[in-house]
């Protein structure tokens, strides 16, 4: 598996993971999750969280994507 990068703005409370290296893609939005999506590999090449410590950061709840939704979105 490619690296994993994380990189949190805590200005404007959004967290992006990167998966191995930046990659045009495009992003499928699921409530305040962005899925970036390499289009012509049809692979998830990154997450934007928005809100992210405002949603996960005391209740440390598990981040749930059905991949069908992500398929069916694109």
């Amino acid at each position: 598996m490619e690296k994993i990068e994380f990189d949190y703005d805590e200005e404007a409370d959004v967290m992006y993971i990167s998966f191995g290296e930046p990659k045009e893609a495009v992003t499928e939005e699921i409530g305040n999750i962005g899925v970036r999506i390499d289009e012509k590999k049809r692979e998830i090449v990154g997450l934007t969280i928005l809100e992210f410590m405002k949603t996960f950061g005391k209740s440390h709840r598990p981040i749930k994507i059905p991949v069908s939704d992500i398929m069916e979105a694109h």
